[in-house]
């Protein structure tokens, strides 16, 4: 299932060009347009989701072995020191294309801070709290 206004379904099923580092039957990775780091690539998947809670768990079973085989290349070959993999939900989480895609960010020693956040504190009521909350919604 395609969105044809999707401009990841274009990408990720080869309609636009783009830099693809790596291509099966499910997912095209390519290279970020706007990389935070050099070699910062984009896992897309070729069925369209708008985000991670739409995806099928078969889509979704697939995303972190991907995104590991890609992190662990990215150390062999450029030489990354590390890598992180984000995926965004929602604008209000920095989700721009509505197209379920993970960023697999490589990491360099000495690099800029990217994906970071000052620890917030919570008691352990507030904890115990928020936990029933999300587990009453499961």
């Amino acid at each position: 299932m395609r969105d044809d206004n999707c401009i990841f379904c274009k990408i990720a099923n080869g309609d636009i060009p783009a830099a693809t580092i790596y291509e099966d039957e499910d997912f095209r990775v390519i290279l970020d347009l706007g990389p935070a780091t050099k070699g910062h690539a984009l896992i897309l998947p070729k069925n369209h989701f708008k985000d991670i809670c739409e995806a099928d768990a078969e889509t979704a079973g697939k995303l972190f072995p991907l995104a590991a085989k890609i992190g662990a290349a990215m150390m062999k070959g450029p030489g990354a020191d590390g890598f992180n993999v984000v995926q965004n939900n929602g604008s209000c989480a920095g989700q721009t294309v509505f197209h379920l895609h993970v960023h697999v960010i490589p990491r360099y020693e000495g690099g800029t801070e990217i994906v970071t956040w000052k620890p917030g504190k919570a008691d352990a009521e507030e904890l115990a709290r928020t936990a029933r909350i999300i587990k009453e919604a499961l």
